[in-house]
């Protein structure tokens, strides 16, 4: 197809609005749709620079769309614009950017292109983007990835897997397993060792030089406000480990570790504010197992 002009962005969360900032900066026109979103979200499309627009406008006016959210709301939206493809006659290249299972892209692709829509997997791997920086990587697979490669000479940094729909969510979703399900396994841990009195003695066995134990120990603080998202992943990755047939419940459990986290007050704080301590993390957490166990 023809290089893009115009970019669709659903929806402009932390890692949407930070891809829609680097593309407007990369000279794209970067429209998205906020209707029923947050303030949050809206504040962020706002200093993105992102224009908002109502879906059928987006649809007609953009030419490739990035689907960027929740994973268990992927399918939904997909739907979404699946129905307003067929209502509005705009056929705009359309990549699932999300992080799911080789098994639910290709349940998107064929919804899409029962539309009559062009599909294009796609998965990221890094933090949001920033102009200028190639830290975060975008994978895509598809028998076509023009329209997505095209974005890579407007900021982001891409990369093609294959020509197969999965390939490029195969990869995020085992790639995720080593870090987010890394993260809930030593959470669940150091909880547990707290719970029993034995956090310190666990960290003096691993040693204050263990560059594993420091890496997670440094990334957990800044989880809890992720935890709903992930639970989704964590299936989402399960289900991919079940597809080849190897035992899913690891990322099940990680699911329930993330699940758990989600249903306390630490869940509830943005990116906006700082993130809490290790220590007041591992203290509330411990603190309700051993509220469960005592009774």
């Amino acid at each position: 197809m023809a290089e893009p002009r115009v970019v669709g962005i659903l929806s402009p969360g932390d890692m949407g609005s930070a891809i829609g900032r680097v593309l407007r900066e990369g000279g794209l026109d970067v429209v998205t749709c906020l209707d029923g979103r947050s303030e949050l979200t809206r504040l962020r499309a706002a200093e993105a620079g992102l224009r908002d627009r109502p879906l059928d406008d987006l649809l007609a006016q953009a030419d490739i769309v990035l689907s960027v959210l929740v994973p268990g709301e992927a399918v939904a939206l997909a739907e979404t614009v699946a129905q307003a493809m067929k209502r509005s006659g705009a056929r705009p290249v359309y990549a699932d950017c999300n992080a799911i299972s080789p098994q639910t892209v290709r349940t998107i692709e064929g919804i899409i292109t029962g539309a009559g829509g062009t599909f294009i997997d796609a998965g990221i791997i890094g933090a949001p983007p920033k102009t200028g920086a190639g830290g975060t990587r975008f994978h895509c697979s598809g028998p076509d990835t023009s329209a997505f490669q095209a974005l890579g000479r407007h900021g982001l940094n891409v990369h093609v897997v294959g020509r197969e729909i999965g390939q490029a969510s195969g990869l995020k979703m085992v790639y995720a397993a080593s870090t987010k399900g890394t993260t809930a396994l030593w959470t669940e841990l150091l909880v547990a060792a707290r719970a029993m009195g034995l956090e310190r003695t666990l960290l003096a066995e691993l040693g204050a030089d263990n560059p594993v134990a420091r890496q997670q120990l440094a990334g957990i603080p800044s989880m809890p406000r992720r935890a709903r998202r992930w639970v989704s992943e964590m299936e989402e990755i399960a289900a991919t480990l079940a597809a080849i047939g190897l035992p899913p419940r690891m990322l099940e459990g990680a699911a329930d570790i993330y699940r758990f986290i989600g249903e306390t007050e630490l869940a509830n704080q943005t990116s906006r504010e700082p993130d809490p301590a290790l220590e007041q993390i591992l203290e509330t957490l411990a603190s309700i197992v051993q509220g469960r166990t005592a009774h």
